[in-house]
């Protein structure tokens, strides 16, 4: 089921097993996060607390001011010198990859996740991934939905949304994004 739901293939909670597996990840992030989340943490802790939840260590070079949020955890992988600033949400069922030097601004949001069109089936999730580059600057509050490239050295520009990849070295702001320069 765990490889059904990185590979994009419809997801119904309801299906047996879906609780044993892919609930029981989900429980268990959601108490991390609230740990993470409540109460002063020196960095070292912070840093503890991060690879509880993505179940894999993480390059000491990693920065985070929490709060933090992840609906699953386990398909985070991050590069080396990585800031996530205050307020993330990574929705990372479908894997969120984030490459050397890159920033999160404060409130960023990566969904990997969607819902079936289908109202009689909307529980059902198709989770695809979101990529992001090397030295690659997200600004505050921007959004990227799921099956995103961003390229390396590019800048997401605060509150924009992401839709659709983005080139190396570009920088992209609005709803939907569109690019309005280069680096």
């Amino acid at each position: 089921m765990l490889a059904r739901d990185r590979g994009g293939e419809p997801v119904d909670p309801h299906e047996p097993g879906y609780d044993a597996v892919i609930g029981t990840i989900i429980s268990t992030t959601k108490r991390l996060c609230v740990e993470l989340n409540t109460g002063w943490h020196e960095p070292d802790e912070t840093h503890a607390l991060f690879e509880q939840i993505v179940g894999h260590s993480v390059d000491p070079s990693f920065r985070l001011n929490p709060p933090f949020y992840t609906d699953f955890g386990h398909n985070i992988a991050l590069g080396r010198n990585v800031f996530i600033n205050w307020g993330c949400t990574l929705m990372d069922r479908g894997g969120i990859s984030i490459g050397d030097d890159s920033f999160l601004g404060p409130n960023v949001q990566l969904i990997t996740i969607n819902h079936l069109k289908d109202p009689a089936q909307r529980a059902t999730t198709v989770s695809r991934p979101i990529t992001i580059g090397k030295r690659v600057w997200i600004g505050a509050g921007a959004i990227i939905l799921q099956h995103v490239t961003v390229g390396d050295g590019a800048i997401v520009g605060a509150g924009a949304i992401v839709t659709h990849d983005v080139p190396a070295g570009a920088i992209v702001a609005s709803n939907p994004a569109r690019v309005i320069g280069h680096v």
